[in-house]
């Protein structure tokens, strides 16, 4: 079975002229060897075909795939991650993770959370703001907190990012709004601890993977899981695997929003506790980083004794459950069975 790699490198976009900012969300050459070596040793053999420029080419000059393995992030706004897959289905090629939909909702946090609290799943008041007299007329008690509203890897998000007042808001909003070309989310700022929430599969089948609460060392930008902070989180962050009575309200609370969202295969959902102890959905990633040091879905997995290779046979046996004949895995039975915790699909 032949899986093509889509994937957006940092270092492509750097040659270019983009700034180091622009491109957080993009990967490392290790990345893409780490997810190549784990399908090769899976069985399937594989073919890298990069980012989406180069899948059009490819496609033009008449080469398929049985399946591609996505994980490019795109350039533009709302619709950047939904690139690859749309031109994908076009072509009828199936591929893993969300699908189009999804992907250009949840990259929009305020549409995502419109339709997480339709869903009756908490999540702290907000508003979007799509201009300086937006900002103006907002009428929602402070503290607040800042971000933009389609960004990820903690981009636009420092200390700055928590209002105290009405001056704040203003200024945050007017800078971001100017930086970022796009509307900002400000929501209420919730006090208590950050959660994010691994989960692995498809609808019914999906299954939080465990829950990893986020603890900023001394040394870190302060109050915030910013973009300093997760570029180097080495330096500022401890992760530690949670287990207690909060921990797993909010595994259900993020199992809600990642089947009410329509995500698929893999991904994560991030909390943050409110000051009465109740976890609330802040956003999803459903298409969540892999690299397998630095990323936080690699890392959770591996504290719950989810090996890298059996991330990625969990994330391909939810993908080929979708085909229409479904294909057997190449890999025979129990080869990484020590890795596996969670069985999805």
């Amino acid at each position: 079975m032949l899986v093509g790699l889509t994937y957006d490198l940092r270092e492509d976009y750097l040659k270019l002229g983009y700034h180091e900012e622009d491109i957080a969300e993009f990967d490392s050459p290790r990345t893409v060897e780490a997810i190549e070596e784990a399908l090769q040793v899976l069985g399937f053999e594989t073919e890298r075909i990069g980012h989406l420029r180069s899948l059009i080419r490819r496609l033009t000059e008449g080469r398929r795939w049985d399946l591609v393995f996505n994980i490019a992030e795109g350039l533009g706004l709302f619709g950047r991650e939904a690139q690859v897959p749309a031109l994908l289905e076009a072509y009828n090629i199936p591929y893993t993770f969300s699908d189009p939909l999804t992907l250009t909702l949840t990259l929009h946090k305020g549409m995502a959370k419109r339709v997480v609290r339709d869903l009756g799943i908490p999540t702290p008041d907000f508003a979007v703001i799509e201009s300086e007299s937006d900002a103006e007329l907002l009428d929602l008690p402070f503290p607040l907190f800042a971000k933009p509203v389609a960004e990820g890897t903690g981009k636009g998000v420092t200390s700055s990012s928590i209002l105290k007042g009405k001056a704040a808001l203003n200024s945050v909003c007017k800078r971001m709004l100017a930086k970022y070309g796009q509307p900002v989310l400000v929501e209420s700022y919730l006090p208590g601890r950050e959660f994010t929430v691994g989960i692995l599969g498809t609808g019914s089948q999906a299954a939080p993977v465990g829950v990893m609460e986020v603890v900023l060392l001394k040394d870190a930008e302060r109050g915030v899981y910013s973009y300093l902070n997760k570029e180097h989180c080495e330096k500022y962050v401890q992760y530690r695997l949670v287990e207690d009575a909060q921990a797993q309200e909010a595994a259900e609370v993020a199992l809600k929003a990642w089947q009410g969202l329509g995500c698929r295969d893999a991904g994560r959902v991030d909390l943050r506790v409110d000051a009465g102890g109740r976890p609330n959905f802040m956003e999803v990633n459903p298409l969540a980083g892999l690299h397998p040091e630095h990323s936080d879905l690699p890392i959770l997995c591996g504290m719950v004794g989810l090996t890298y290779l059996a991330l990625i046979e969990n994330i391909m046996r939810s993908a080929l459950g979708r085909l229409p004949t479904r294909p057997q895995m190449p890999i025979t039975a129990g080869t990484t069975e020590a890795g596996l915790k969670v069985a999805v699909g």
